[in-house]
């Protein structure tokens, strides 16, 4: 029974060692904008969001207004622009490590 235990937790080790190279993060480009302005986002207040594989999720790590104004001509609540990003979903929200407004053409 304990070697049986032993071999359990050894591939949950391996398991979970897995998952952690997994996370080594590539940078994508993702659509981002107002999550409530664009992407009919329920919330409060306008929030950056991120829209990966068709999927809406608001961001952790930076803000809206740390991206200009949102209200501009060209803010994420009256457009909808793209973005590097990496990071991870987690909690049904986008955990950006880095996030970097792309120029539009």
């Amino acid at each position: 029974m304990k070697k049986a235990i032993f071999i359990l937790f050894l591939f949950a080790g391996i398991a979970t060692q897995a998952q952690d190279k997994k996370t080594t993060e590539k940078p994508q480009i993702v659509e981002t904008a107002c999550g409530e302005c664009q992407f009919g986002m329920k919330g409060k207040s306008c929030d950056l969001a991120v829209r990966i594989d068709g999927k809406a999720y608001f961001v952790d790590g930076t803000t809206i207004d740390q991206h200009g104004d949102a209200h501009a001509e060209d803010g994420f609540c009256n457009k909808i622009r793209k973005a590097s990003v990496t990071g991870k979903i987690e909690n049904n929200r986008f955990k950006a490590t880095s996030f970097t407004l792309l120029k539009e053409k």
